[in-house]
């Protein structure tokens, strides 16, 4: 995407996104699912939990 660079480390990895405010301005929706994918690639190798003790655990809360 025009106006998003990523800043690369000696090993050639990812360590960090700089976008333009006027891309962040022209394309908001695409620069939020790009900041999505970045995320959940951040978090790939957190923990899964099962989806039903999560709706358990919200509805104890009151929060479902």
């Amino acid at each position: 995407m025009k106006g998003v660079s990523f800043v690369m480390d000696d090993k050639n990895r990812k360590r960090a996104v700089i976008i333009e405010l006027k891309t962040i301005e022209q394309n908001q929706e695409a620069v939020e699912d790009l900041l999505d994918v970045i995320v959940a690639e951040s978090r790939r190798d957190e923990p899964k939990k099962d989806w039903n003790e999560v709706k358990k655990s919200l509805k104890k809360k009151g929060k479902l």
